[in-house]
């Protein structure tokens, strides 16, 4: 199955030795468990879909790795990659989660009434709240794999589960292609639009074939609940809104998730999802949630004090700037999210922002009267 430059089925004339990457100078986690032995044990398997172990790696051998994120240096073509693979991508999940083991079970919790608090979060502070997660879809290849017929058949069940939903959630359905300018314009104002892949994290795992083909963006009438279609997973769900009210976006996620799985599951595909990995997504770094929980926070006095990163750390959290990964924060605003993907459930995750930021704020406003937060900096959680 030609997908991508790396099924050449001539390279097996070649020795393991002749084949194994140049890795000498990379940087990811890929690189660090890639061993020549491992190489050689996996080098002529493939799924059943026809994805090889050439494929998993290939982003991260062309992309050797970034300064100051450690990147996982893989991606999975299909369900089957993380048991086929498992040589390989068992270390990678261990050192990328924390030590997660190959032996864990992962907790899944989508009932947001376990949250507890969320909607106290100082607006004066708290500038919008956020919450993202990925789905793949059961009996398709992942998009690094996905042929033009997979994707138009995802675009097609995800159009139909989409239309289904009413009150809160109805909404429209943009297809990339068919875009008018000032439809164009309108999502890129609102920061809602993906345009096609220029990371090339992305190119170099066969993500952006085809585009646009296929892909393509529905939102709610309210602009408060997102999903893009095969972009880098068949569906990313985003839900979001202004101010601090994190309870209230965890409860559209969380309703919003449930009733799109519903319309899956009548077609007999629902959601890829194992007790080992939680829910199966294209990069390893997401396994499990794929939850990204995240406030656009005011901390200009904290984000300067000596111990702003031993606390995010304490609590579980990751900074980053509010452009996105890599940016620099503007005006002491900083995007604060969970750290975690596997091993805590969805409400766990989002409790440790709720709390954490919670915390910050009080931390910020101490700091903004002259006081001392030595005796503030929390344990380890």
């Amino acid at each position: 199955m030609p997908f991508g430059n790396t099924h050449n089925n001539y390279k097996l004339k070649f020795s393991a030795e002749d084949e194994y990457p140049d890795l000498s100078k990379h940087n990811n986690h890929m690189a660090k468990a890639l061993t020549l032995d491992i190489y050689k044990k996996l080098r002529d398997k493939q799924t059943p879909s026809g994805f090889t172990l050439d494929d998993v790696i290939q982003t991260g051998v062309d992309n050797p790795g970034h300064p100051f994120i450690m990147t996982v240096g893989c991606v999975a073509g299909d369900e089957e990659t993380y048991e086929v693979f498992k040589d390989l991508l068992d270390p990678i999940i261990q050192d990328r989660h924390g030590g997660y083991k190959p032996t864990d079970k992962h907790k899944t919790d989508l009932n947001f009434e376990n949250l507890k608090g969320g909607d106290d979060l100082d607006p004066k502070y708290v500038l919008s709240s956020r919450v993202r997660t990925g789905r793949s879809i059961i009996g398709y290849t992942l998009p690094p794999h996905s042929s033009r017929g997979e994707r138009r058949a995802i675009e097609k069940m995800s159009i139909e589960a989409l239309s289904s939903l009413d009150g809160e959630f109805k909404g429209k359905y943009y297809p990339l292609k068919d875009m008018s300018d000032k439809e164009q314009q309108q999502l890129i104002d609102d920061h809602f639009l993906f345009d096609k892949p220029v990371s090339p994290l992305l190119l170099a795992s066969g993500m952006g074939r085809d585009w646009p083909d296929a892909r393509g963006i529905w939102h709610n009438d309210n602009k408060t609940f997102l999903v893009w279609v095969n972009e880098e997973d068949h569906l990313r769900v985003i839900a979001m809104e202004k101010g601090g009210n994190m309870k209230e976006v965890f409860r559209r996620f969380c309703v919003g998730l449930q009733k799109i799985e519903a319309v899956f599951k009548k077609h007999n595909h629902g959601f890829m999802w194992n007790e080992h990995l939680g829910y199966v997504l294209t990069c390893p770094s997401n396994l499990g949630t794929g939850l990204r929980g995240g406030v656009h926070v005011k901390l200009p006095n904290l984000s300067k004090h000596a111990k702003f990163e031993e606390v995010l750390n304490r609590l579980r959290l990751q900074k980053r700037g509010t452009g996105g990964v890599d940016t620099a924060a503007e005006g002491g605003v900083f995007d604060i999210s969970n750290a975690d993907r596997l091993g805590f459930s969805e409400v766990e995750q989002v409790q440790m922002v709720v709390d954490g930021v919670k915390l910050m704020i009080e931390m910020e406003k101490k700091l903004e009267k002259g006081g001392s937060i030595d005796d503030m900096v929390p344990a380890q959680k």
